[in-house]
């Protein structure tokens, strides 16, 4: 059984950063379960099912054998064997996972994979339900979380350098609504686990962040 650090919270909050630096820190593989999600959606792409047709997508999806490997400094997502990760950062693919990664099957599947990831290696996984649904085990759980305004001034400096004209209170709003549908959502909804550590990120530095992660990790080993 692999070490396994959970890290959940909602949507800006930084868990995607700070994974991957807590990962590449420690010498583990960071599960980028959004990848995986994707990979899935390019297999039922090629396989042509109809992504609104759910017992199609359920039955087909037991068919992927998806992983994640590092392979010189780089995170590598296999699709049956195939790196496909030249493959699965297209709009036409992010339409597909958001379509059927709201199927039950695909989920069912895809946290089973990512469990047997958890076991054979060392990980750092992020997302929504980590802590409480996919590894409930872990042997330190995070809860990663910053006040909405934060989050959107974030979100906003990373539009506006891209060259996007938005408006920051329409982006906190958004992401208000986002927490929302994340915390009533009847399929593992946005929780912290019991045992979670609280950490608010509104005030600190990355590094900062990834610190207290690796202490926690440091004191349960």
């Amino acid at each position: 059984m692999g070490f396994q650090i959970a890290i959940d919270g909602p949507a800006g909050a930084g868990k995607s950063t700070i994974a991957k630096m807590t990962a590449g820190r420690l010498g583990y593989v960071y599960v980028d379960t959004g990848a995986m999600y994707r990979a899935m959606a390019l297999f039922l792409m090629r396989a042509q099912v109809d992504p609104e047709d759910t017992q199609a997508v359920s039955g087909k999806c037991e068919e992927a054998d998806i992983t994640i490997r590092y392979e010189n400094g780089e995170q590598v997502v296999y699709l049956n064997g195939e790196n496909v990760n030249g493959l699965i950062r297209t709009q036409e693919i992010s339409n597909m996972a958001s379509l059927t990664s709201k199927n039950p099957g695909v989920r069912k599947k895809l946290v089973s994979l990512q469990q047997k990831l958890a076991r054979d290696a060392d990980v750092v996984m992020d997302g929504r339900d980590i802590g409480t649904c996919v590894l409930p085990d872990a042997d330190v759980k995070i809860f990663l979380t910053a006040s909405s305004r934060v989050r959107a001034e974030r979100r906003y400096k990373e539009l506006t350098q891209k060259g996007t004209d938005c408006d920051l209170d329409a982006i906190e709003k958004e992401i208000i609504e986002r927490d929302h549908q994340d915390m009533t959502r009847e399929i593992s909804p946005l929780q912290a686990a019991d045992d979670a550590v609280f950490v608010d990120s509104s005030y600190m530095t990355i590094e900062e962040v990834a610190q207290v992660i690796m202490e926690k990790a440091d004191s349960v080993r």
